[in-house]
C-alpha cells in the first residue's frame, strides 16, 4: 500500500469511526487487533459471527463514482444474517481491497461502513486496506466485512418452534439489496437507461434506484425480541425466497406464500419485463419487495405487523407454515393468481 496514502485515509476515519464506539471497545484504530469485552450480564453468551462482501453492485458504485451507500450494503449483508438467531451485533470488521488506493474513494467507503455500523448498533472496530495493482484495475475495489454478535443460549431464533399454522411476515426491502447485480448490470446494458436518467415507473434517478442501500433490520428485530416470540426469521439474500426460508424448517414443513400480498417497487416488474424472466424465476434470484421474513404465532401475527408499521417498516403476513408432504416436495410453495 502506498504508506503515505493509507496513513491519510487513517487520520482521515478516525473521528467517524470513534463516533461507532459503543462502551465494549477497549482499543482505538491503528492496532494490531481490536479490543471488545462483552457485557458480562448476559447469561449463557454465545457468540454469533457472519463474514459477507457485497458482489457487484460495486461495479455500478465504480462505474458511477457513487461510493456514500455501498459501505451501508456490506454492513447490512453481515449484521442482517446474525440477527436472524436472535444475536445482538457487537463490532464489525472491513476489508477494503483496491487497484491503487484513492483517499477520497476509500474515505466515502469507510463513512459507509461507518453509517451501517450506527444502523447496526455495533462498533466499527478496524479493519483493513490493501492496495494490489495485479489484482484490481486502477478505480476499481472491492469490499469484505466480518460481523460478531451475541445472544444468550437461551434466546437463540433456530426455528425448531415453528410449527403447522404459523403465520409467515415480510418486511419490506428498499429494492435489490446486494443480490443479483450481474444480472442487473447486464439489463441495464441491454435498456440503454443511464445514471441519471429517470427509472421506468419512479421519479427517482436510475442511479439512486439501483445504488439504494440495503436495510440493516437490527432495529425493529432487537424491539420485537423484548417481548414477542419470533420463533424463526429468514434474510432473503441470494437464493431468493425459495433457497432461504427453507434454512429455518425442518423437513416435515413448508411455508406457503401468498404472491400479490405485499407492495412490490416497480424496479422489479422492470427487472422481470426486461429480462424476460417468471416470477418464480424472479423469486428465486431477487428478495422481489421482502427483504427480510418472520414465522410467529398466527395469534400475535398482526400484533407484530401493527409494531413494524409504527416502527416505519412496512410489513405484511404473506403466508403460513403448512404440513410438507415428503422429502421430494419443495419446502416453498408459492401460489399465485391467474394473472401472474
Amino acid at each position: 500500500v502506498d504508506i503515505h496514502a493509507g496513513n491519510e485515509v487513517v487520520d482521515r476515519i478516525k473521528k467517524i469511526v470513534a463516533s461507532t464506539h459503543t462502551h465494549g471497545v477497549l482499543s482505538a484504530i491503528g492496532g494490531f487487533g481490536g479490543l471488545y469485552k462483552p457485557d458480562d450480564s448476559i447469561e449463557s453468551p454465545v457468540l454469533v459471527a457472519s463474514t459477507d462482501g457485497v458482489g457487484t453492485k460495486i461495479k455500478l458504485a465504480c462505474n458511477w463514482n457513487i461510493h456514500d451507500s455501498i459501505g451501508i450494503d456490506l454492513v447490512a449483508m453481515c449484521a442482517n444474517d446474525i440477527v436472524v438467531q436472535g444475536a445482538k451485533p457487537l463490532f464489525f470488521l472491513d476489508y477494503f481491497a483496491t487497484g491503487k488506493l484513492d483517499v477520497d474513494t476509500a474515505e466515502k467507503v469507510i463513512t459507509g461502513v461507518a453509517k451501517g455500523c450506527a444502523l447496526a448498533g455495533c462498533a466499527l472496530l478496524g479493519g483493513e486496506t490493501a492496495e494490489m495493482p495485479d489484482m484490481y484495475a486502477g478505480g476499481e475495489y472491492d469490499l469484505a466485512g466480518f460481523c460478531v454478535g451475541i445472544v444468550s443460549n437461551n434466546d437463540i431464533v433456530d426455528g425448531t418452534d415453528i410449527r403447522v399454522g404459523d403465520s409467515i411476515i415480510g418486511i419490506a426491502s428498499s429494492g435489490p439489496h446486494s443480490n443479483g447485480y450481474s444480472l442487473i448490470r447486464k439489463l441495464l446494458e441491454k435498456s440503454g437507461l443511464g445514471k441519471d436518467d429517470i427509472f421506468p415507473g419512479t421519479d427517482r434517478k436510475t442511479c439512486e434506484v439501483l445504488l439504494e442501500p440495503t436495510i440493516i433490520y437490527t432495529e425493529c428485530i432487537r424491539n420485537l425480541m423484548r417481548d414477542s416470540s419470533l420463533k424463526g426469521m429468514a434474510h432473503i439474500t441470494g437464493g431468493g425466497f425459495y433457497d432461504n426460508i427453507p434454512r429455518i424448517l425442518n423437513n416435515q414443513l413448508k411455508a406457503v406464500i401468498r404472491f400479490g400480498s405485499w407492495d412490490m417497487a416497480p424496479v422489479f416488474h422492470w427487472l422481470r419485463e426486461t429480462g424476460g424472466l417468471s416470477w418464480p424465476e424472479m423469486l428465486q434470484i431477487f428478495n422481489c419487495g421482502i427483504g427480510y421474513v418472520l414465522v410467529v404465532r398466527s395469534e400475535n401475527a398482526e400484533d407484530i405487523v401493527s409494531r413494524l408499521q409504527g416502527l416505519k417498516y412496512p410489513a405484511w403476513i404473506i403466508g403460513s407454515i403448512e404440513r410438507c408432504a415428503g422429502q421430494k416436495e419443495e419446502q416453498v410453495e408459492v401460489l399465485f393468481s391467474d394473472g401472474d
